[in-house]
């Protein structure tokens, strides 16, 4: 083999676009980085190992899923929701998820809610795992799942958006996940969706939103962030 050959084998292998995405996107959405982080261009490249055409690419496509603010001549940061558009989101989603649960209930089936009993399953071990991640991940892809499952693709484009949005929130005004979720929470709004009561399910949903907004507090700290141990540890 010869030096050639060696320096070839050693090159990093570039990225692709979804991959980057996906990396970004976990990294936005598990709070490990933070509402406010700078994303350079050249930093990013340099992590990917990827040309800066592929990281703009990236970076548009989270920005219109409003996970990254962009700026003319400053670039991209990751999104920071302010106290005006956090109340409008739980207040859309105050709107829109009763009527969620409410077609769930009608397109119930027992594999549906088999599928919700798992994911349920997956937050109970989080929660004894005390794995923090999970726990944020787990929550909001429970609201997505009920969506998925009321089967209607607009609601359910609506609902990822939505939630993706409320993980910045609850990160930017510092109401961990653990805590704002309270553990029975999703539970007995299963039960209620297994028993087909619409009332109590639209009763226990509103409540669980009212609690998760109640729970936002304001604050401007702000540390450094290291995007290459983020990304790639």
């Amino acid at each position: 083999m010869n030096g050639h050959d060696t320096l070839t084998q050693a090159r990093p292998v570039a990225a692709s676009a979804d991959e980057i995405h996906t990396r970004l996107q976990s990294a936005i959405l598990e709070h490990r980085l933070p509402p406010g982080t700078k994303l350079g261009e050249d930093r990013l490249a340099e992590i990917f190992s990827v040309s800066r055409a592929r990281v703009r690419q990236v970076l548009a496509r989270l920005h219109n899923e409003q996970l990254v603010d962009i700026f003319p001549q400053r670039g991209a940061f990751v999104a920071c929701p302010s106290p005006e558009q956090a109340r409008d989101v739980f207040e859309a989603r105050r709107v829109i998820e009763p009527a969620v649960v409410s077609r769930l209930i009608e397109q119930l089936t027992p594999a549906k809610l088999k599928q919700l009993r798992q994911h349920l399953a997956k937050e109970v071990e989080a929660r004894r795992a005390a794995d923090a991640r999970a726990m944020i991940r787990l929550s909001g892809e429970f609201h997505c799942l009920v969506a998925e499952l009321a089967g209607n693709a607009q609601l359910l484009r609506t609902m990822r958006e939505l939630c993706a949005v409320t993980c910045l929130i609850i990160s930017l005004y510092n109401a961990p996940t653990a805590e704002s979720c309270r553990e029975d929470e999703h539970e007995t709004l299963v039960d209620a969706i297994k028993n087909r009561n619409a009332a109590l399910a639209h009763k226990l949903m509103l409540e669980h939103l009212t609690h998760i907004e109640g729970s936002l507090v304001l604050h401007d700290a702000e540390e450094a962030v290291d995007l290459e141990r983020i990304l790639k540890g």
